[in-house]
Order: C-alpha cells, then sequence, then structure tokens
C-alpha cells in the first residue's frame, strides 16, 4: 500500500486503546478494584460513568443487521423470505429453548412457524401470516420471533419480518466491531450451506448481506452506542444543535459508508447508480420509528442497561443509554466498516463532551441524503443552514479538522480506541475521495468496489445497460453470502483487510472478553440448554432443582454492558463447578417459582399422575 493508512498491521492488543500504557485497557479502573471475591458486585472494576467522569463512557458498540433471503425453486403466495429465514435460524444452536416462550401462541401462522424450526422444509401457506394476536391486540409485537443467544460468542440470531437477522456481541473497538461482524456472516454462511443441503433437488436459499431487494422494500443495518444519560437528554430533549451536528455527519458520511446500489426506489427521481442503499428509504429528521417513515437519527430509548423504574431498578439504566442508529447500509469492505463505527464513536465522544459545531448544520438533512447518495461523480453540493453549499466530501473534511483538535486535546483517551489510528484513515479516505482515486477507493469503500464491478461488466457487454436485469443480479451477487464477488474479491486481494482470518475466527467461536458478552457466553456455557428460560441483553434467568414442587428460578442481571467482563469474572468460573455457584458469586437473585410454559405444567402434572392435557396457565408458588 502506498500509504500507512490502507493497510496497517493491527496494534499491539495490549496498547489498544489511545493512551493507554502497555497491558492495561487504558481506561482508569474503579477504585478498590481487585478479585471478584473482594468486590461487592462483579462489574465493579468495569469502567463506568464514575470511572470516567460522570460525562464520559467508553463508546461500546453493538450492532444487529437483517439478510435478504429467499428459496428459489419455491412458489409462495407471499414470497419465500418467511421459509428462508426459518430454515437459516433452524440451523443456529442457541438459547432459550422455543418450549421456554411462555407466551407461547398456538395460531396457525405461529404453528406453521415452529413446525418449520423443528422439522425443516415445508410449503405451508401459513408460514407467512401475520400471527393472530396482531388482529385483537395492537401492543402485540410479532416482529422479533426466535431469537437465539449463541454459546459461542455471546451474539444472537433471529427472525424479524421474514429476515434473518444476526447481532454481533457487544465490543468495544472498531476493529473488534469488523471481526465480530465478518464472524457473523460467517456463521449464517455456514448455516445457509447446510440449510441447502437438506433441501429437495431443485430448490435453493439464498442470503444477502444488503439492504434493498430492488423492489421497494429496505432492511436495516443498525448500530447501537453507549453513550451517557445526560448526552442522550442533550440529543432528544434539550440540545437541538446537537442533533443537527450528528444528523449532518451521518447524512454526509454515506461518502464511505454506503454499499451502493442500482437505481432509486420509494418514488425517488430515478438514477443509475447510487451511493447508499438506505438513502431513500428516510424521510424524516427524527423518531423512534424504524420500519416506516425512516429518521436520519432515532430516538428509541431503550438501554439494555436493566429496568430504570421498579422494584429492581438499575443504577445503570439511570445513568447509560444506547443511541439506536438504524441510517447505514451493511458494509463488507474492512476499512468501510471500521469507519463507519471508529468515526461515529468519536463524533459521539465530541457530542458528549459538547464539542458541537453550530455552523456544521445542514438545512435539510433528508434533502442533502438524497441528493449526495444519487451522485457517485461527489459533485452535488447541499445547503448548510448558514446559507453555504457544500459537497459532501467538503462537510466531511469540516467535521475531520473538528476531530482532530478533540483528539489533540486527550477527547478520546480511554473512550474511543484506535482513535488517532482511526482518524488517520479517515482523513487518508477522505482525501482519496476529494481527489476522486476511484482506484485507490475500490479497495477500501463497497460502493466504489461495486461499481468498478458494474463497469466492467458493461465494458465487457456493450449490450448491457444499467437497467438489464443481468446488471441487477450481479448487483445483489454483490453480497451473497455464498459466492458474493466481494468475498471473491477479497480472496483475490483486491480489497485492503484490517483484521486477518485468526481476528475472525476467534470471535466466531469466542466471545469479547473485554465486554459483558463475555460473562453472557459463559454461562450459556455453563448451563444445561433446558435450564435457561428467559434472556435478553441484560439479563438472564435459570431454572434449577428447588426445595418444594416447582424448579427454582434465578436471574443474574447483567446490566453494565462494560462490566463482566473475563478480567473482572474469570475466577467466578474458574472457581464454579456448577451453574448454581457462578450463579451465586455473581449476585443471581431468585424468582418466584411459577410454571412459566406448557410444558414444564404438563410435566409437573405428569408426575403427580394427573391429566397432562389441560391447558396453559401459569401457578403461583
Amino acid at each position: 500500500m502506498q500509504e500507512p493508512e490502507s493497510n496497517p498491521a493491527p496494534p499491539d492488543a495490549n496498547a489498544a486503546t489511545e493512551g493507554a500504557q502497555p497491558g492495561t485497557t487504558g481506561i482508569r479502573p474503579a477504585e478498590g478494584d481487585g478479585p471478584v471475591e473482594e468486590r461487592r458486585r462483579p462489574d465493579a472494576g468495569a469502567p463506568t460513568a464514575g470511572a470516567n467522569g460522570p460525562d464520559r463512557l467508553p463508546k461500546l458498540c453493538g450492532a444487529d443487521f437483517e439478510l435478504g433471503n429467499l428459496v428459489l425453486g419455491v412458489n409462495l403466495p407471499k414470497g419465500t423470505g418467511a421459509l428462508a429465514s426459518h430454515l437459516l435460524l433452524r440451523e443456529f444452536d442457541g438459547l432459550p429453548l422455543a418450549r421456554k416462550n411462555p407466551h407461547l401462541c398456538h395460531c396457525a401462522a405461529c404453528t406453521s412457524r415452529r413446525q418449520a424450526l423443528e422439522h425443516g422444509f415445508t410449503l405451508v401457506a401459513a408460514l407467512c401470516d401475520d400471527c393472530a394476536q396482531t388482529q385483537y391486540n395492537p401492543a402485540y409485537n410479532a416482529q422479533d420471533w426466535a431469537r437465539k443467544f449463541l454459546r459461542e460468542n455471546g451474539g444472537c440470531a433471529y427472525i424479524d419480518l421474514n429476515h434473518l437477522e444476526l447481532c454481533v456481541p457487544e465490543v468495544l473497538s472498531a476493529r473488534d466491531h469488523v471481526a465480530a461482524t465478518h464472524a457473523m456472516l460467517r456463521k449464517a454462511r455456514a448455516a445457509l450451506l447446510t440449510a441447502n443441503a437438506r433441501l429437495p433437488m431443485g430448490t435453493k436459499i439464498v442470503a444477502l448481506a444488503n439492504n434493498s431487494d430492488g423492489q421497494g422494500h429496505s432492511y436495516g443495518s443498525h448500530l447501537n452506542f453507549l453513550i451517557t444519560r445526560r448526552a442522550w437528554s442533550d440529543l432528544f430533549e434539550r440540545r437541538l444543535q446537537h442533533l443537527l451536528f450528528l444528523a449532518a455527519y451521518q447524512a454526509s458520511s454515506i461518502i464511505f459508508t454506503g454499499q451502493g446500489k442500482i437505481g432509486a426506489e420509494n418514488g425517488r427521481q430515478p438514477v443509475h447508480y447510487q451511493i447508499s442503499q438506505r438513502a431513500d428509504y428516510f424521510e424524516v429528521l427524527l423518531g423512534s420509528q424504524t420500519t416506516w417513515n425512516r429518521p436520519i437519527v432515532n430516538s428509541r430509548d431503550e438501554a439494555h442497561c436493566g429496568p430504570w423504574y421498579g422494584a429492581n431498578a438499575s443504577p445503570d439504566a439511570a445513568d447509560k443509554a444506547r443511541l439506536h442508529v438504524i441510517f447505514y447500509d451493511q458494509t463488507l469492505c474492512h476499512t468501510a466498516s471500521l469507519l463507519k463505527v471508529g468515526v461515529m464513536q468519536i463524533i459521539l465522544a465530541m457530542i458528549e463532551a459538547g464539542c458541537v459545531r453550530s455552523d456544521l448544520v445542514l438545512d435539510d438533512p433528508v434533502e442533502a441524503v438524497w441528493q449526495w447518495s444519487h451522485d457517485p461523480t461527489l459533485h452535488t453540493r447541499a445547503r448548510m443552514a448558514s446559507g453555504r453549499q457544500f459537497t459532501a466530501v467538503e462537510l466531511q473534511l469540516r467535521f475531520w479538522e473538528e476531530a482532530q483538535r478533540f483528539i489533540a486535546r486527550g477527547g478520546c483517551a480511554g473512550i474511543v480506541p484506535e482513535a488517532r489510528f482511526i482518524h488517520q484513515l479517515w482523513g487518508g479516505t477522505l482525501r482519496k475521495l476529494r481527489a476522486r482515486d476511484y482506484a485507490a477507493l475500490a479497495r477500501r469503500l463497497d460502493w466504489v468496489l461495486k461499481l468498478q464491478i458494474l463497469q466492467r461488466a458493461r465494458e465487457q457487454r456493450p449490450d448491457l445497460d444499467w437497467f438489464s436485469p443481468q446488471l441487477k443480479h450481479l448487483d445483489f451477487m454483490y453480497a451473497s453470502l455464498e459466492d458474493g464477488l466481494y468475498w471473491a474479491c477479497e480472496r483475490n486481494g483486491a480489497v485492503d483487510r484490517l483484521v486477518s482470518d485468526a481476528d475472525i475466527e476467534r470471535l466466531r467461536n469466542e466471545p469479547p472478553d473485554d465486554t459483558r458478552a463475555w460473562t453472557r457466553a459463559m454461562l450459556l456455557r455453563l448451563a444445561e440448554p433446558g435450564q435457561v428460560e428467559r434472556m435478553d441483553w441484560d439479563s438472564i434467568t435459570f431454572s434449577s432443582e428447588g426445595d418444594g414442587y416447582w424448579p427454582r428460578q434465578s436471574t443474574v442481571r447483567l446490566t453494565n454492558p462494560v462490566g463482566f467482563t473475563k478480567a473482572a469474572c474469570a475466577c467466578v468460573f474458574e472457581s464454579s463447578d456448577t451453574l448454581e455457584e457462578a450463579l451465586e458469586l455473581l449476585g443471581a437473585a431468585d424468582e418466584a417459582r411459577t410454571a412459566t410454559t406448557t410444558e414444564d405444567f404438563r410435566q409437573k402434572k405428569q408426575q403427580d399422575g394427573e391429566n397432562n392435557d389441560e391447558p396453559t396457565r401459569t401457578l403461583p408458588s
């Protein structure tokens, strides 16, 4: 590579955080940090708002992304997305078991889904229907279906509106995000190959790591960042300039975060090729919705840090928040993926510190996204609130300059790992964009790489134009998990790699050791499958043999996303021979002893010699 930022060697693992001393995380430990046995809580040694100051938190990142999925060789009235996603999820080994759902529905749609997950291929039309509960219970949400948390790495997979959705475990660094994302895609590819081997002759599942089906439907690729509660309040309740600063950054950042696609959708002006797959679908500046009238900045307030009210209210929920980012495309190039997360971490650290330039605000961020995305020549200018006109590159360079001053003052120390490296890579990419050095950019950015592939195809086939179905097929094939053009380019050395195969395989088979994902995975490994009753990102409820009639249920609350790390909790698992011992050391709380599933109820009745055909109910202890 000609420039040092284009393909640098990974930094020393012991100095991954800017400002760190060798052998440290670069984040000041809480007072009294020591072995788990000497602390009141196992997450006490993790970086918290109190450890870093009242207004700073490490920019931990999570991600969830839907795949485009369909079955070739099958014709169903409402399409084959539901069948494809269920057949793919069936190949993931995760917890809790499907029978543990305390709200098991027996309508035709839900019954068909469970049968598909258990038995595989089916042509039952009800599989594509909505759950019957949605017809009489407006509050019921059937969108999140059959979530499985993974023992290997602490991530999860589930079905979201007939798409297989993959969630990476929480990570602290942008580099780990790249590795974790590709790790989950490798898991999905393995599931795809296994599922296809089970299918009848003449049928095949196709899975795409993209965001648009070309038929007017978009599916998400979301990021989630840990921020302080005060920063969240400033963005959405108190300081309009913070919101507009973030919106202007996001809108202009498509020049390095877009995957690119042929054509326009959602009623936008026709275009041959555009930078972002998601741009046409953004219609408002702000909102909490994700599947309609999509906002550039999403205001969903869901911290995943425990309940914020009631008897079990968590202090972590009071001072921590999660920024839910629905704006970005699914990126595959390492540089694009690292910048997408890493630069956002820097920008959020600036917002958290109040380093916001009110003159870097767009007059109409939604219109600007459409205009910039529809111009891969990068000449289009958008109007600022001040009346000035900027290209996306020019506006990004101004954000880059502000970030340079912020980093120089130590603003990212202990908050954004490898901030100086990210900033250098960001600047080098912007300079190449300003020079329109597409040959060099194709090694870094998905939209440029895809554009070059499509242009080369047109050169070889002069009969093809931008509306030819063969060209649109290549657009889709770029992100195919089985034989995608991106991975062909990667194998041939045509793209810059920032993480190795070893890095990817590590996060495919092991959880990150510097977030709560480590303890989540260790607990799932220690438990028997039937012991996991319920779980979410911030809690897991286990069952074990009780003293009386019903099993004992214990809940461990993982409310601090940057707590429960390997450093804090390894000794818990080293000194525990059983799940019960580990839960006791982690301070798990006993729950009310109740029968929560049909299977539990029937098993208990059968043990007592009673009729096991009675309906589901919840019994008090």
